[in-house]
């Protein structure tokens, strides 16, 4: 705790360095012009001082007292003036409460309370299991996530809600189901037509920017699309990504007219099912062979970019976070939210693994086909020979 109270007292310095970094100008040569003596490299800035801005934000109770607005991008931002989704709705249920995700800009409140009341009305899904959605702040988090810092992200489980309201225990400790035979394609039996027709449903609202899952899911999609209706253009918001599997990540364009919120480019219109889908089969070929080889004797783990400072951050979000002359001392007794979200269960199980002979049948195919890998009829073959490994953080 004492690192955070002295981590707020850097808060208002920090925020006043700019969040932008300032590309360097670029000149262009002009031919027969005299050539300049090189000007002295400037000296390389210290790296920001002062604690994570993922341990500041993710020590606070409540949402700053200031008007609605997301500030700053999907995976590098805050969140002014957030609203709590009730735990309980008509036709939803909030998980893991314990974590204290389930705040959002106003405009994805909206969403769920339209997209969990249509996906029973419409299509007979008993009603949305909430995973998390922002702190309440915004910001990032200890655990988890890169994205959902700016309250327009939602995890929705393909697990359909149960038919009674689940005690605050049971959210805690219920498991999502994994919609995976194994690493590369969907078990049937889970992911069925009702699952099919919620992501359906989701991607067809405008505001709707992105929907995030695992590629072989968006494989199926690809696969069963026709089945749900002759228009597909919706699977274009469908995007493949890491460890997706037993639940689905939304994302909102921002607000119209919202100052300060940064959009992310948006998706080309090609449906995703041909050649980009071959390419994700062949990084989670490797992926899946990688992850299964023994680990090297001293070898450091994998652990990404470094966490973001305050420095990082819109300057804006010193402001957010201090607003209401917020402390990071908690009540006495009281634990702070961000150790209650590490001890949380994980919201899913794991990623299947291959038996032995899975492991070395894949490695003896030198390319993804359809056969071997999975990957759509029409996406061809991408050989994986040195290929890298991207750098990610596997839950978006």
């Amino acid at each position: 705790m004492r690192r955070l109270i002295l981590g707020l007292t850097l808060v208002m310095v920090c925020g006043a360095v700019a969040a932008e970094q300032v590309a360097p100008a670029k000149t262009a040569a002009t031919p027969g012009a005299t050539a300049k003596p090189a000007a002295k490299q400037a000296a390389k800035k210290p790296a920001p001082k002062g604690p994570p801005a993922r341990e500041l934000f993710g020590a606070v109770p409540a949402p700053a007292p200031l008007a609605s607005r997301s500030i700053g991008s999907y995976a590098k931002g805050c969140l002014a003036g957030g609203v709590a989704l009730p735990i309980n709705g008509p036709d939803w249920q909030v998980m893991r409460l314990s974590r204290n995700r389930n705040w959002g800009n106003p405009r994805l409140l909206d969403f769920l309370e339209r997209f969990a009341s249509d996906a029973r009305a419409l299509d007979g899904w008993p009603g949305l299991l909430v995973g998390d959605m922002s702190q309440p702040r915004g910001g990032p988090m200890l655990t988890g996530h890169t994205s959902h810092q700016i309250g327009l992200d939602v995890d929705i489980w393909l697990t359909p809600m149960p038919d009674h309201i689940l005690t605050p225990q049971e959210r805690e400790d219920m498991s999502a189901v994994s919609m995976l035979k194994d690493p590369f394609s969907v078990d049937p039996s889970v992911f069925t037509p009702m699952q099919m027709k919620l992501i359906k449903r989701a991607a067809s609202y405008p505001q709707v920017a992105r929907i995030f899952v695992h590629p072989a899911i968006k494989k199926a999609l690809c696969q069963q699309a026709s089945q749900l209706g002759k228009n597909t253009a919706w699977l274009g918001k469908v995007r493949p990504w890491w460890n997706h599997h037993y639940h689905f990540h939304v994302r909102l364009y921002c607000p119209p007219g919202a100052e300060g919120c940064e959009n992310q480019k948006d998706v080309s219109g090609d449906d995703g099912c041909g050649q980009e889908l071959a390419n994700w089969y062949a990084m989670l070929k490797k992926a899946t062979i990688e992850a299964a080889k023994p680990p090297i004797p001293g070898a450091k783990p994998w652990t990404g970019k470094p966490p973001l400072t305050m420095a990082q951050l819109p300057k804006e979000c010193g402001t957010v976070l201090t607003a209401g002359g917020y402390s990071p001392e908690p009540p006495p007794g009281e634990t702070p939210a961000a150790i209650k979200a590490l001890a949380t269960k994980d919201a899913g199980p794991p990623i299947p693994t291959l038996t032995a002979d899975q492991l070395k049948a894949l490695i003896g195919t030198p390319k993804d086909t359809a056969s071997t890998a999975g990957t759509a009829g029409t996406a061809g073959t991408a050989d994986t020979a040195g290929m890298p490994l991207p750098d990610r953080n596997p839950i978006r």
